[in-house]
């Protein structure tokens, strides 16, 4: 199972902002067990963004995300409510993101984030693919992974050796940010180019203590160093 975890109240609100309308689609598999998808999530994130004057066309909750032609054949029953969406807020694992980024031609935003499993997390076929990062960027590069989909990485735009749409470390590898540029463009959001990432937190590549106590973990449970909290972390937490 793919560990994924609400993202903050007020991370979730700035990455909405700037729309008026939304569709939810929430994956019935891995959130559902993690306990951060599912109808009381759907119906928590209707509740807030109706606060914050942002309209719920509709929502839909799919199987499995992670499958393109299924959320395909289950999304084209909700095509009248997409068209008079913006974007679509997505509760589901980076991999379910991406996928719906890639059977749609409107913004899709991450609910959740994804936490590393350090390991095995499942077997997906396509070229999606999630690092389990901890914290979710695929609102700011139009549903393409840029911790993926780059060879090096990088967060904040491409590096000076891409030639051709091609990466310098595989010749033969398409750049992920010029893909992360074009998709951007065809959905008229490459103003999100301008927009500073958070920087990575590369503590939240470990497993949590937390998550080291559960029943998934139980062969592995062990003492280890967790880094402190930081004081504008606590306040931040605090003011949500």
């Amino acid at each position: 199972m793919v560990v994924n975890v609400p993202k903050p109240g007020k991370e979730l609100i700035e990455m909405v902002s700037g729309y008026k309308s939304l569709f939810i689609v929430a994956c019935g598999g891995c959130p559902v067990g993690c306990d951060s998808g599912g109808k009381p999530r759907i119906d928590e994130l209707t509740e807030q963004l109706s606060k914050n004057g942002i309209e719920v066309e509709g929502s839909t909750e799919i199987d499995f995300l992670c499958n393109k032609a299924l959320v395909g054949s289950k999304l084209i029953y909700h095509i009248e409510k997409l068209k008079k969406s913006q974007a679509v807020l997505v509760i589901s694992c980076g991999i379910g993101v991406q996928a719906t980024g890639n059977m749609i031609d409107i913004p899709v935003i991450p609910a959740n984030d994804t936490l590393s499993s350090q390991g095995m997390q499942g077997l997906w076929p396509s070229s999606e693919r999630c690092a389990g990062c901890g914290t979710c960027y695929l609102a700011l590069t139009g549903g393409i992974c840029p911790i993926t989909m780059c060879s090096k990485s990088l967060i904040n735009g491409m590096c000076g050796g891409q030639h051709d749409g091609k990466c310098e470390v595989e010749n033969e590898r398409d750049c992920g940010w010029n893909l992360i540029y074009i998709r951007l463009n065809e959905l008229g959001k490459l103003e999100n180019l301008k927009k500073l990432p958070r920087l990575r937190d590369y503590r939240k590549m470990d497993v949590p203590d937390k998550e080291r106590t559960t029943t998934r973990w139980a062969l592995e449970k062990a003492e280890i160093y967790s880094a402190p909290v930081l004081n504008s972390e606590k306040e931040e937490a605090s003011n949500e």
